[in-house]
Formats: C-alpha cells, sequence, structure tokens
C-alpha cells in the first residue's frame, strides 16, 4: 500500500477539517463561506492544482489496491444546488480511477416501476460492490429535499395516506441513517459532499447557461423555481445535514464558488477516506507461489 506521509496526512487534514460534518447538531450553512478558498490564494491556484495533481494520481494507485483486496466499497455522494459543479467535480477528481473498479449513477425522475417500491429501493440496487467505488450524482437524499420543497411529489409516490404523517422527514431521516449504517456494518463506507454555491454565484453560471449556446442545454425552467425557493432549500439542506450527519458517514459541506478548491477539497476527503482503511494486495499463499513458479518455467521453456 502507498501510505501517506505524516506531513501529506496532517496537510489533508487540514484542507478537510473546516468542512467535515461529523455531528449536525446545530449545523447552519452560514457559518461555511461558499467563497472560501482555505489557505490558499484565490489569485493563484497553482499550489492548488499541483496538490490535486497529486491527489488523483495516489486516488489512481490506492484505487487497484481496494479492488484487489476486494473487502471494501465505497459509496460517494455528491448533492447540490443546480450550478454548484457536481457534474465537474466528478469529472476532475475521479479521472484516474479505472472504470473496471467505479460506476457513477445519477439518479432523475423515478420511474413508474421505481414509484411501485419504498423511496431506497432503486438506490441500494446500485450501492457498490466490495472493491469498488460508487458514486451517487444525487441520490436518495433527494427524497428530503426535492419532495420536501415540492410535497405534491409525495402524493404521487402511492404512499398510503396513512403513513404520510407530520413526522415523515423525521421518520426518512432515521431510515437514511439506518441503511448508512447498515453499509458500514457490512464493509461499505458512506461519504457525503454538498457543493455550498452561494446564490450570486450560481446566478453567474446560469447566466453563461444562458449566453452560451453550447450551454443553453444545461439550462432548465426547474432550475429558477428551485432558485425561487432558494430559502426553503436552505432549511432543507441544513436540516437535513444536521440530522445525517454520523461519524460512520460524515457530510463535507464544501464552498463551491471556486471550482479548482472545491475539486481540492473532495479530493482530499476521499483520500482521507481511504487512508484511514486497511488497504493492502491479498497475500499469496504458498500453493500459489508454487502455481506461480510452475507457470514461470513453463513460459520460460517455450520456443522463441
Amino acid at each position: 500500500m502507498n501510505e501517506l506521509t505524516q506531513s501529506r496526512r496532517e496537510t489533508v487534514d487540514a484542507i478537510v477539517k473546516p468542512y467535515e460534518i461529523r455531528s449536525g447538531k446545530n449545523f447552519s450553512l452560514s457559518n461555511i463561506d461558499p467563497g472560501s478558498t482555505g489557505a490558499y490564494d484565490s489569485s493563484d491556484k497553482s499550489d492548488a492544482k499541483r496538490a490535486l495533481k497529486t491527489g488523483i494520481k495516489w486516488l489512481a494507485e490506492e484505487q487497484s489496491v481496494l479492488y484487489a483486496q476486494d473487502q471494501w466499497g465505497l459509496l460517494l455522494i455528491f448533492q447540490a444546488r443546480d450550478a454548484a459543479g457536481k457534474d465537474s467535480t466528478i469529472k476532475h477528481v475521479m479521472s484516474g480511477f479505472s472504470p473496471q473498479g467505479c460506476s457513477v449513477e445519477s439518479f432523475k425522475q423515478p420511474s413508474d416501476e421505481e414509484l411501485d417500491h419504498d423511496f431506497m429501493w432503486r438506490h441500494h440496487a446500485h450501492v457498490p460492490g466490495r472493491g469498488h467505488i460508487g458514486i451517487f450524482n444525487r441520490s436518495y437524499y433527494e427524497e428530503v429535499l426535492v419532495t420536501r420543497v415540492n410535497p405534491e411529489i409525495l402524493e404521487r409516490q402511492k404512499i398510503p395516506p396513512a403513513k404520510i404523517t407530520k413526522d415523515i422527514w423525521k421518520e426518512r431521516f432515521q431510515d437514511i441513517n439506518r441503511f448508512e449504517k447498515y453499509l458500514f456494518r457490512n464493509g461499505f463506507i458512506t461519504v457525503k459532499f454538498f457543493l455550498h454555491v452561494s446564490r450570486e454565484e450560481q446566478k453567474k453560471r446560469f447566466m453563461e447557461r444562458l449566453d452560451r449556446p453550447d450551454k443553453n442545454w444545461k439550462f432548465s425552467s426547474s432550475d429558477l423555481q428551485a432558485r425561487n425557493n432558494w430559502d426553503q432549500y436552505t432549511q432543507a439542506y441544513e436540516e437535513m445535514i444536521e440530522n445525517t450527519a454520523k461519524k460512520h458517514a460524515p457530510w463535507y459541506v464544501v464552498p463551491a464558488d471556486n471550482k479548482w478548491y472545491t475539486r481540492m477539497v473532495v479530493a482530499a476527503a476521499i483520500i482521507k477516506t481511504i487512508d484511514n482503511l486497511d488497504l493492502h494486495y491479498p497475500k499469496v499463499t504458498d500453493e500459489q507461489i508454487h502455481m506461480l513458479n510452475e507457470a514461470r518455467e513453463q513460459l520460460t521453456s517455450e520456443p522463441e
């Protein structure tokens, strides 16, 4: 295993510590500046870009060990307001991963078949296997965000009316916590990212999508609808993090106004998670060594 040096471990911890939420008690988004760049100079991105490049290389090397060991699974969940940069963050940070051991799932409006099941059903089917890294671009957390802000969605979910009570959101937080605890107990680590973009930066990115023909396809009328409900979503995000941030399944509330810094923080958080796992290549048995030696002799003896 390519273990981090102590100095690099300290650097990683310093990057992610301000944004790591393991207990959401009294959490408020106002405590984290979306425009923050930490200890890095916002006018000089060179150091951060070098750090990201080094981190991506390290992650690629460790992914191969994770895959070979075939014991742990890693689930990375990305939630954010529109235009916060989820897609580009996933693209850049995971650029060194082998597709063989990594998958990305984007969850859109549920199908009729999915509506015939519980709200976690379609997500559980895509949890990564052992040795794999799974990425959820949006997730079951939409069920305590979009569905909460737009209650008409809940009415289409075929839930018996008696089960839709004033405690439904509290109950869904409990269901999510139990699900992530269940995964943890079986060797699957869940790490959750909320990309925290400011209202001003979101407007800037929306305008870019409207002004550039090659980005027009990214804009939807639902983007404006969600923006009009900014305060309601803020409350929903805060209660989501407050109720589901756990030591075994932390949230990272990552400043998202500067995409280069967002990517570095996300990479550092994944590095920290993997560094805490006991990763190593499988030990070769005496029988396997004998087989390898026989294979070597056979190949060596073949005529050129």
